[in-house]
């Protein structure tokens, strides 16, 4: 059966099958299936697993699967760090099969081997490969149907590749529409805009520093089909932790943007961080859901963010609603304004922004601690909602960090960042620690928190069952009640795990699936584990 728009539309109506990376439009990554509850938690149990490629030429990081496969009626679909797609035949209750697999060649030399996402499309797999192509494949005989190269090489020296977004490797973000069927660019739209463009002039400095303004994307996006507006989190500015390279709010960086699928064009945005210098990106997962906010019913996209807050705006035209802290730990500032959003401490007078002097560390000042920690809250990791309880789940990090100020040294007026030439900065992180955050939706406030003792890279799902589910870098596949965080079942597969778990059913039986593949070192505890690239199947007794 195709999967055609109507279906993409009403993927909530399917909950026997996974069709789109965060479950539906809306980004909940909710599922109605019910036979995994509080009650039968306790038997789930391993019911088969398979071996996938892409573990070659890793290095210390593993390949950095932030995945999980899709599944159509007992079908799943998904890749590994190198862009590898599988298709395999999951209707065998106790084993999987390979219908085919497809290697597009990735070059392992020069690129990264990442993969966070791919996509059905009527008869087609569509998925972005970490060397900076896109492909489209079709689902029935595995033949790859269109090849196109989207990423573009950067003139001072940066490379884009769909890893990361590159944001972070001196180039300057970007969100494109391709044609399904033809994989042909339909539109560009640039997070950090060039000289004259809107949004140009928050960028204050004289060396051009737009152009390799980071921005970078590298988070499935959200959409809106009653506006036709895709709704997505951009990354941090660059130079990263030196403000005073790049003077300015830097627009459209640290925010969310909300573009018309058919033009491309800026229809509103909101920022969180204006003139970032923790690398607070806000690449992270946008949910749309309707509810009620101050007696209101109101169109509302909500974000756990990186800086600490969780936001809701409305979705309409990314008007602040609400926000409140839902990490443990947050110093680098007072709190948000409740009616425009922003930072108390924001001052829009300012060119570069001072927020907490004991948390900034600006041009020669020593080391100084900023909670939360860098690599923290809650980053890329996807997030859930249940929209029956009005309760959103993130899976993160706790902790702080401290830094020094260090000047960045530009090439020349004409843009381009000296390494050699720019301040050596040191830092460090304290109070690091895992954590699942459940989060009241209607009154902004936690409702529960369970801390683990390693970081969570992956990801979080609830079910109708009253279950949530997570897993951990250290092995652990973790179910927990949805309410109060209570921990119900765990399970150890032996690998790092950076995929979020997701749940299907074929016939009457639900099935967790949850993929491996790569660990996180910013830090982490020793976990004295090897990666491997494995897909882990569970089921009841």
């Amino acid at each position: 059966m195709t999967v055609n728009r109507d279906r993409l539309l009403n993927a909530q109506n399917e909950p026997q099958n996974w069709l789109m990376m965060n479950g539906d439009y809306g980004s909940t990554r909710y599922s109605k299936l019910t036979q995994i509850n509080r009650d039968s938690v306790k038997n789930l149990r391993l019911v088969w697993a398979m071996a996938l490629g892409g573990m070659q030429d890793v290095g210390q990081n593993g390949p950095e699967s932030e995945i999980h496969p899709l599944v159509d009626n007992g079908f799943l679909y998904t890749s590994d760090g190198w862009g590898t797609i599988y298709k395999i035949d999951g209707r065998n209750p106790g084993k999987g099969e390979f219908v085919w697999v497809t290697d597009p060649g990735v070059k392992h030399q020069g690129n990264l081997p990442r993969t966070r996402g791919i996509a059905l499309w009527e008869d087609l797999v569509i998925a972005n490969l970490p060397d900076g192509r896109v492909i489209a494949i079709n689902r029935n005989n595995g033949e790859i149907v269109w090849d196109q190269m989207v990423a573009k090489t950067i003139e001072l020296g940066g490379k884009e590749r769909f890893t990361n977004g590159a944001g972070d490797a001196k180039t300057r973000g970007w969100i494109a529409a391709l044609d399904a069927r033809s994989g042909k660019e339909l539109w560009r739209w640039y997070v950090v805009p060039k000289p004259g463009d809107p949004g140009s002039e928050t960028w204050k400095d004289t060396n051009n520093a737009w152009k390799t303004g980071g921005g970078g994307l590298w988070q499935t996006g959200s959409y809106d089909p009653s506006t036709k507006l895709t709704i997505w989190g951009t990354g941090n500015p660059v130079p990263i932790y030196d403000p005073q390279a790049r003077p300015g709010d830097n627009l459209y960086t640290n925010s969310v943007v909300a573009l018309n699928v058919d033009t491309g064009k800026l229809a509103w945005y909101f920022q969180y961080t204006p003139n970032d210098s923790w690398d607070f990106d806000e690449v992270g997962i946008h949910m749309l859901y309707d509810t009620t906010i101050d007696g209101r019913s109101r169109k509302v996209v909500s974000h756990f963010a990186r800086n600490g807050f969780f936001y809701s705006l409305d979705r309409t035209n990314g008007e602040f609603l609400k926000g409140g802290q839902y990490v443990n730990d947050l110093n680098w500032t007072k709190g948000l304004n409740p009616r425009t959003g922003k930072p108390l401490d924001y001052d829009p007078r300012l060119d570069v922004q001072i927020y907490n002097p004991a948390a900034r560390a600006l041009r020669g000042d020593g080391q100084k601690r900023t909670c939360p920690t860098w690599h923290g809250g809650i980053a890329h990791q996807p997030t859930a909602y249940n929209p029956v309880k009005n309760i959103a789940y993130g899976v993160g990090i706790e902790g702080c960090s401290s830094a020094n100020g260090a000047a960045v040294a530009f090439l020349s007026p004409e843009g381009g960042i000296d390494e050699k030439k720019s301040e050596k900065r040191t830092y460090s992180s304290d109070l690091y620690y895992g954590s699942i955050t459940a989060y009241d939706t209607i009154n902004h406030k936690v409702l529960a928190k369970a801390v683990t003792d390693i970081e969570i890279r992956s990801g979080a799902t609830d079910t109708a069952g009253g279950v949530v589910f997570t897993a951990l870098q250290d092995g652990w596949v973790v179910a927990y009640n949805d309410e109060t965080l209570e921990e119900l079942w765990r399970f150890n597969v032996g690998t790092p795990l950076k995929g979020a778990p997701v749940t299907y059913a074929i016939g009457p039986k639900q099935y967790v699936a949850v993929q491996s593949g790569g660990r996180h070192l910013h830090p982490v505890k020793f976990d004295k584990l090897e990666n491997s690239s494995y897909l882990f199947v569970f089921a009841l007794n």
